[in-house]
């Protein structure tokens, strides 16, 4: 070969390489923190004030029915950033760490890698072996130590956590360098209770005249039978302790719900402000925003607050993806999971996902051109945190039906059927017509826990 035609070839690759870097999108993956799906306005709910959130559903994929495959925060943030689910990463609180196996495949790791600028905000719920949470990005700012979600002081004024994590985004997005993709992921506090205030919630102040003339409707299934049919662990456990400290009477649950919206709202007004951010720095064109929740949430429900359980209220969170060149306005109606995250993330930017990843990449639903989406017609549900106050379950959710049952309690199953009962209020179990449903839920149930362990 010629040293011109070397130089040639060298030109080419150097330019496609380039071309390759700029082609690939920022991404923006933003996490909130006991956001219920339902606590958004395009999901329905007239009271709640979400515009910006909105506006990406609308402009974006809406995923009508997205789930975590774990109700708490470290296991469902655990499962997002390794796309595992709780029982192959075993990460819960009280738990080691997780081991450098997974956190090598995560997709902060592999980002890395593959020469992205990245960036963590705010609570990161989960620890890794060798405190390797601050070698995973470029730029690592967690929460206020101590400050929780509550106002801290800076200077001579204070400042919510909400909007302390909203300028260090900002921050970040006006310094990251030019000449490479970034990913930068999020992660809100808020709506999260203090759990060791009576006041429980703390929002932006800015938001503080909010919902003050409006009457929230009560809770569903607020009688005392649906209560009463919950097994005795459940309703002397941390569910009931928590709704015993938010929504115990109408004047207390007024209170909470409104306070838990406002700081919604709070997170709402940030990321209008994170998008003015992108939009200023001229990359609001190449950057794909991801929006979740990371676990669901009892508003009164069956006399409970709180998540953990295998319930509706519990498992569904909101997901919108907003891609400023993808399919447009579009809702999804298949099952998107929290452990589809990472094979997003990695789709998106062109990197290879992980053999070992339990989830699936949803960008096929964000594509302009028809193509074939892999779907799901049921995923495993689980919660096993050996914590008295919170019973263990474990189940399967299909398209129609959802079965599951507490591990450390006999004849504790449960049977629904999701489309004639949406709120699950008829325990089938007993019913002589399920029983074969119920055998074949039960056998898909412990086929899922067999193939997610190995």
């Amino acid at each position: 070969m010629t040293s011109k035609n070397l130089l040639t070839l060298l030109l080419i690759c150097f330019s496609g390489y380039v071309y390759g870097q700029k082609s690939r999108p920022n991404i923006v993956f933003i996490l909130t923190d006991d956001q219920r799906w339902d606590a958004l306005g395009y999901a329905g709910n007239t009271i709640i004030q979400t515009p910006e959130m909105d506006k990406l559903a609308r402009e974006g994929v809406y995923f009508k029915n997205a789930f975590v495959t774990t109700p708490i925060c470290a296991a469902s943030r655990a499962t997002i950033i390794t796309g595992l689910y709780e029982r192959k990463h075993k990460y819960t609180f009280q738990q080691p760490p997780i081991n450098n196996e997974f956190t090598d495949n995560s997709y902060p790791s592999v980002l890395k890698s593959e020469g992205y600028y990245s960036g963590f905000l705010g609570k990161m719920g989960v620890n890794f072996e060798n405190k390797r949470d601050t070698s995973l990005f470029d730029v690592y700012k967690p929460e206020p130590v101590g400050a929780y979600f509550r106002l801290v002081e800076e200077g001579t004024r204070h400042k919510h956590t909400t909007d302390v994590i909203r300028d260090n985004a900002i921050d970040f997005i006006e310094n990251a360098p030019e000449d490479k993709p970034f990913c930068l992921s999020i992660s809100f506090h808020a709506p999260h209770a203090d759990d060791s205030s009576p006041l429980q919630y703390f929002w932006p102040q800015e938001v503080d005249s909010l919902y003050k003339n409006v009457t929230i409707p009560g809770p569903a299934m607020a009688d005392d039978n649906y209560f009463m049919k919950l097994p005795l662990p459940v309703r002397e456990g941390f569910n009931r302790t928590r709704w015993n400290w938010r929504f115990e009477s109408p004047e207390k649950y007024q209170q909470m719900v409104k306070g838990y919206y406002r700081m919604i709202t709070g997170i709402d007004r940030a990321i209008a402000k994170i998008r003015t951010a992108l939009e200023a720095k001229g990359v609001d064109k190449n950057t794909v925003i991801i929006l979740m929740g990371d676990n669901g949430y009892f508003l009164g429900e069956r006399q409970l607050a709180g998540k953990w359980l295998m319930y509706e209220p519990s498992l569904r969170v909101p997901l919108i993806i907003y891609h400023p060149s993808g399919v447009g306005s579009k809702t999804v109606e298949d099952m998107a999971l929290n452990a589809d995250i990472a094979p997003t993330i990695l789709d998106f930017a062109q990197a290879k996902i992980p053999a070992s990843y339990q989830g699936m990449s949803l960008t096929g639903h964000t594509k302009k051109t028809k193509m074939a989406v892999p779907r799901r017609d049921a995923f495993l549900c689980e919660h096993l945190w050996d914590f008295k106050p919170i019973a263990a379950s474990e189940g399967i959710r299909t398209e129609k039906y959802k079965y599951f049952r507490y591990r450390d309690i006999p004849d504790s199953e449960e049977l629904y059927d999701l489309v004639n009962d949406p709120w699950e209020t008829k325990n089938l179990v007993q019913d002589k017509a399920s029983q074969k449903i119920l055998a074949s839920l039960r056998k898909q149930c412990n086929e899922e826990i067999e193939s997610l362990s190995k």
